[in-house]
């Protein structure tokens, strides 16, 4: 107990005395100054808190700003090699590219024509229109030279004319074959030839609407026609083993080659008019001299389980599909095997078409894929005389990326070391030879 607490309780002072008063008025003074300075305290800290969060969102919002215009900025579209994969709904017996613009068709098993414009850059590639007009499966289709009519032929035995722009059927032949249709050619823009599957050829007259030739000397199907470049000879090739010629201008048929080993599958003219050359279900490639039809002048057996299409690049170079699904580039005497250009693996393959600038070789096989490939390196590419040591793996030299794996790292280093194996064994040739001179 303090001195005053002890006074009070003795009476000695007064509690309301002003010495209390004044001591109990201080306490309370300084209590009230203490929570006072309590508040301005706490307001200043409050006021910094806001100005600290106020800064924070100062500095914080420009980022925010450049985060939005980030996301928001849209990205550069991807550029490819090679168009995308086209995915169908059935297997496409044939396809054929647009003489001047990005366009591809298709004819399918379904009996459908589709068109797709086609683009390097990611996601451009789109279907532009579709067909069902054909009764059963279309088998050949083919663009006119001007690039505005889309000729097509189908197992219904019809011969179909439609509008490139917007796909409307135009011109009809519904019985223009007493068997299904299997061979198409546009000889020029008025000209037509057609074969079917009992050996028949047919020259058509489009201006008229009716065939000016209609020759039955084939004892089996009809797979391929070619024409020289005069056109006047049409060559057929045909699943009774033998090559048919046939003369527009006379209107008549002039020959049949001897018998081959296997049904003939394709034909194409090679050597600026000098060669033609014939694919077989056995894999081998028959070699005709011009003017010489009677009997083959060369054969060259490739690697593979058929040679169905050959599509010409160059004078010497040409593009074999098989039905093992790869696709292979040719050289033409001397005879080699270049390399592989694609494949589809374990699918066989039903047609290849060359773009309308040889920048791109087009493929569909039974994956129900059209795939793209770049075979612009091709046309400049030269082969040597001298014939190379086969690969003791023999395997094929890939031609692209995308053939045979060509993305694989280890692959790369494959190639490189084999190169080196193929060229050291090149000098000991060479300096052999020249010891032995």
């Amino acid at each position: 107990m303090t001195p005053q607490q002890m006074a009070v309780y003795t009476g000695c002072i007064n509690p309301e005395s002003p010495t209390l008063l004044s001591e109990k008025k201080r306490k309370k003074n300084n209590m009230a100054a203490s929570s006072e300075h309590a508040e301005r305290a706490s307001t200043v800290t409050d006021c910094e808190e806001t100005i600290k969060a106020e800064n924070t969102e100062d500095t914080e919002a420009p980022r925010t700003e450049d985060s939005d215009e980030d996301g928001d900025e849209p990205q550069e579209p991807k550029i490819r090699e090679t168009p995308e994969d086209i995915k169908l709904e059935a297997i496409a017996n044939t396809l054929a590219f647009h003489p001047t613009r990005d366009i591809v068709a298709f004819g399918d098993i379904d009996g459908d024509i589709y068109t797709y414009s086609y683009s390097c850059t990611e996601g451009e590639s789109k279907e532009l229109w579709s067909s069902g007009h054909h009764l059963k499966s279309c088998r050949e289709v083919a663009f006119s030279q001007d690039g505005e009519k889309l000729f097509s032929v189908s197992k219904d035995k019809s011969v179909h004319i439609m509008d490139v722009e917007v796909g409307k059927l135009e011109t009809r032949i519904p019985k223009a074959h007493a068997a299904p249709i299997n061979a198409l050619l546009l000889v020029d823009e008025n000209i037509v030839a057609t074969g079917d599957d009992g050996g028949t050829l047919k020259v058509w007259d489009m201006r008229k609407g009716s065939a000016f030739m209609d020759l039955k000397h084939h004892e089996d199907y009809i797979s391929g026609i070619a024409v020289d470049q005069a056109k006047r000879i049409l060559l057929t090739a045909s699943g009774d083993c033998t090559m048919g010629v046939f003369n527009m201008k006379r209107r008549r048929f002039e020959l049949l080659s001897e018998y081959q080993s296997g049904d003939l599958t394709s034909v194409a003219v090679m050597k600026r008019g000098r060669k033609v050359v014939c694919g077989s279900s056995e894999g081998t490639i028959y070699i005709f001299n011009w003017n010489g039809f009677g009997a083959t002048s060369d054969r060259f057996a490739v690697k593979a389980e058929s040679v169905d299409c050959i599509v010409p690049l160059t004078d010497s170079i040409m593009c074999i599909a098989s039905m093992d699904g790869f696709i292979r580039a040719i050289n033409l005497l001397p005879n080699r095997v270049i390399g592989c250009i694609g494949q589809h693996v374990g699918e066989p393959i039903e047609q290849i078409a060359r773009s309308r600038d040889s920048r791109f070789l087009a493929s569909s096989a039974h994956d129900q894929l059209v795939k793209f490939w770049d075979i612009s390196s091709l046309s400049s590419m030269t082969v040597s005389d001298y014939r190379k040591r086969k690969k003791k793996d023999g395997r094929l030299k890939s031609l692209s990326k995308k053939a045979l794996g060509g993305n694989d790292f280890f692959s790369g280093l494959v190639e490189e070391t084999e190169e080196k194996n193929e060229e050291e064994e090149d000098e000991e040739e060479d300096e052999s030879d020249s010891g032995s001179d």
